[in-house]
């Protein structure tokens, strides 16, 4: 895959950005959003609690739940609130820091980010949570040699 997904990517943060202007204030970064986040974290608690089979650990800021069946999230894991839910590979610091930018979306948006993420696709190299969240270290594109990887 050549370089021109970055070109892609940063058009797709922009409409993301502009469309976010939209959202009422006192829906982003409020008490609101923060009752959302808490609600996500509880979610995933209790999914976590329920499936998990291996070790859960507080890591990068994250309750990272892992030995989850395959069925139980998608793709590589799934952020939810401030729990990562994963199979049983332990997550890089790299996987870490991406998920990380996910708790902080749960954060910002609270009730709103399964909704917003729902409508922004499947496709991680459409989708402006991904591709906010590092398609890099989400393992979504290979590392570019010339961009060494952040500490």
């Amino acid at each position: 895959m050549s370089e021109d997904w970055r070109r892609s990517a940063d058009a797709i943060l922009a409409r993301g950005r502009r469309f976010d202007r939209r959202i009422p204030a006192f829906l982003l970064r409020s008490p609101i959003s923060r009752l959302g986040y808490a609600w996500g974290t509880a979610v995933g608690w209790t999914w976590g609690s329920l499936w998990s089979t291996g070790p859960v650990e507080r890591r990068g800021g994250l309750w990272v739940f892992q030995g989850m069946p395959k069925w139980t999230f998608n793709r590589g894991g799934v952020c939810v609130g401030g729990c990562f839910l994963t199979g049983d590979a332990r997550p890089s610091d790299a996987i870490l820091r991406h998920e990380a930018v996910h708790k902080a979306q749960w954060l910002r948006y609270g009730f709103l980010m399964p909704v917003l993420y729902l409508f922004a696709g499947r496709d991680p190299m459409r989708n402006r949570f991904e591709i906010e969240a590092g398609l890099e270290d989400g393992n979504y594109v290979r590392r570019s040699r010339n961009r060494p990887e952040p500490v």
